[in-house]
C-alpha cells in the first residue's frame, strides 16, 4: 500500500498534486462499512487530481453513496439523490453519480425513474469512478457493472472523512448468514475476508498517521478468517501490538464470541473493553423465525459471561420489534431482558419488510401501530436504564478522546470515553479551553443526561 503521511479532513483538502480537474462533492449514507467505501473512492479521485469540496453547491460532480438496507434508509437515499439532482439547476453540478447498496439493489428502477442520474454504479465499482466521471464529462450516461467483486486487498489510499483521530478498518466484505429480515448477502455477496497482510499494512499506515482510535468493522467481525484459514483472534492479537491507544471491535456475532477472544479483550491494554453484540431479540420463538440462534436463557448466560471475563465492560446491542409472528408475550420477554440485564447502549428498530428477504412473505405481519407502540415502550425503558447508568458515572474520572467543536456552541467541545462508540452511542460535552481534536484527556464527569455526559478536564489525574 502507498504510504499515508496524514489523514486530511475534506474541508481541509484543497487540491491534489497541483492539478484540480473537477470539483467533486460526496454524500455518504448508511453504515461505517459504506463510509469506508466512500473514503476509498475519494482516494481514487484525489489520486486522479480532482478537488474534493465539502459544499455540494460548489461541486461540479456530486456522488451519492447510498444505503438500501431498510425502508427508512432507502427513503433517505432517494431524498438525497433528488436533493443533489436539484443542484443541476441551482448549483454548479454538471453530473450526478449514484452508487452503493441502493443502486446495487434497484439499478434498473433508479435508472428508469430518475433520469437526472448521469452514472449508476453498484457496490463493487469503487475504482471505476474516476473513469466514469471522464465519460460523464464527455456527454455519456453510464450504467456500469463489472461482474466481479472489488478487491479490498489491493493497494489503495483512503481519504479520511472522520478526521485524523478516528479510522474505520474494514476487515471483510459481504455476509454468509441467512437472517430472515436481511438482504445484505444479496446486495454485498457472501462473506469475503481480506488477507491479514493487507489489513495489517493499512493499520500500520493509520498508526503512523497518528490515529488514536481504530474501529474494526465487517458485517460480522467474529467470522473473520474462516474462509482463508485464520481467525479474528489471531488478527486482533496482531492489531493490539500497534501503537494505537484505542482499538474497538464492532459487529460481533453472539454465537461466535469465544472465551479466548473475551480474554484477549480483557487483557490487551489498547483494546477497549466494549462489546458490540447485535442480538435482534431474545424470544426463542422470534429468533427461530428470524433464522438466528439463541434463546432468553442463552443470551442472559452470554451477557453474564462477558461481564465475568471483562470487568467493567460496556455492552451495546440492537433489537428488532414487530417482526412477523412476534406476540405480546415475545415482546414482554424482550422488555424483561432489557430491564434485567441493563445493557449500556441499546438500539431499538421497527421491523422493515424488505422485498426478497425470507421474512417478506411470512405470516403474522405485525400492524404498524403495534410496531410503533412496542418501539416506543422499549425505547422508554432503555432510556430510563441509560439515564441511571450514566448518572452512576458522575464524579468518576474517564479518559476522553476529543473529537470536534460542538455544532451548538463554539465554547463547547465534543468527545467520547472508551465506552462510547462513534456515531451510535452518546458523547461527552466539555468546555472548549485549549482542547484540540485527537487529544486524549482525563475528564471528571459532572453531569449526566439520558444518553450524553458533561465533564471537565482535570490535570495530573489518571482515569479511574
Amino acid at each position: 500500500m502507498p504510504e499515508v503521511s496524514a489523514l486530511p479532513r475534506l474541508d481541509e483538502l484543497i487540491c491534489c498534486n497541483g492539478r484540480c480537474l473537477m470539483k467533486i462533492g460526496v454524500a455518504s449514507l448508511g453504515c461505517a462499512k459504506n463510509l469506508v467505501d466512500t473514503e476509498i473512492v475519494l482516494g481514487f479521485l484525489a489520486d486522479a487530481g480532482h478537488e474534493i469540496v465539502s459544499d455540494p453547491n460548489q461541486a461540479e460532480i456530486i456522488i451519492v453513496n447510498t444505503c438500501g438496507f431498510i425502508t427508512e434508509a432507502k427513503e433517505e437515499s432517494i431524498e438525497t439523490i433528488l436533493e443533489m439532482a436539484a443542484l443541476k439547476e441551482t448549483g454548479r453540478c454538471r453530473g450526478l453519480v449514484v452508487m452503493g447498496c441502493l443502486s446495487q439493489r434497484y439499478s434498473q428502477e433508479l435508472w428508469k425513474e430518475i433520469p437526472e442520474i448521469d452514472a449508476l454504479l453498484g457496490t463493487d465499482e469503487l475504482d471505476l469512478v474516476p473513469e466514469v466521471i471522464k465519460r460523464i464529462a464527455g456527454g455519456e450516461r453510464v450504467l456500469e457493472r463489472r461482474g466481479r467483486h472489488f478487491d479490498y486487498n489491493r493497494n489503495f489510499a483512503r481519504l479520511s472523512t472522520t478526521g485524523s483521530h478516528l479510522a474505520y478498518l474494514k476487515i471483510a466484505e459481504g455476509c454468509s448468514h441467512s437472517c430472515a429480515f436481511c438482504v445484505i448477502p444479496q446486495i454485498r455477496g457472501e462473506y469475503r475476508s481480506r488477507t491479514p497482510e493487507s489489513i495489517l499494512a493499512e493499520a500500520r499506515q493509520l498508526a503512523a498517521a497518528g490515529v488514536k482510535e481504530l474501529a474494526v468493522i465487517a458485517q460480522d467481525t467474529t467470522a473473520y478468517g474462516r474462509d482463508i484459514g485464520t481467525s479474528i483472534l489471531e488478527l486482533l492479537r496482531e492489531l493490539a501490538c500497534l501503537d494505537i491507544p484505542w482499538i474497538r471491535l464492532l459487529y460481533t456475532y453472539p454465537t461466535s464470541i469465544s472465551e479466548e477472544l473475551l480474554n484477549l479483550i480483557a487483557s490487551a491494554p489498547n483494546v477497549v473493553k466494549y462489546i458490540d453484540l447485535p442480538l435482534q431479540h431474545v424470544s426463542e420463538n422470534v429468533l427461530r423465525r428470524m433464522k438466528r440462534p439463541g434463546s432468553f436463557a442463552s443470551t442472559v448466560s452470554l451477557v453474564n459471561r462477558i461481564r465475568e471475563l471483562i470487568p467493567g465492560v460496556v455492552i451495546r446491542s440492537s433489537f428488532i420489534v414487530g417482526f412477523p409472528g412476534e406476540t405480546e408475550e415475545d415482546f414482554q420477554e424482550l422488555l424483561k431482558f432489557l430491564d434485567g440485564m441493563r445493557l449500556d447502549h441499546v438500539g431499538i428498530f421497527k421491523y422493515s419488510r424488505e422485498e426478497n428477504s425470507a421474512a417478506y412473505s411470512l405470516r403474522g405481519q405485525v400492524p404498524e401501530t403495534v410496531k410503533e407502540r412496542r418501539w416506543s415502550e422499549a425505547m422508554a425503558l432503555q432510556q430510563r436504564i441509560s439515564a441511571d447508568l450514566n448518572q452512576r458515572l458522575v464524579g468518576r474520572n474517564l479518559q476522553v478522546l476529543i473529537e470536534h467543536l460542538s455544532l451548538e456552541s463554539e465554547l463547547v467541545m465534543v468527545g467520547r470515553h472508551s465506552g462510547q462508540a462513534p456515531e451510535v452511542d452518546g458523547v461527552v460535552y466539555l468546555g472548549r479551553g485549549e482542547l484540540r481534536p485527537g487529544e486524549l484527556v482525563t475528564v471528571r464527569i459532572t453531569d449526566a443526561q439520558a444518553y450524553d455526559l458533561v465533564g471537565e478536564v482535570v490535570e495530573g489525574v489518571e482515569p479511574a
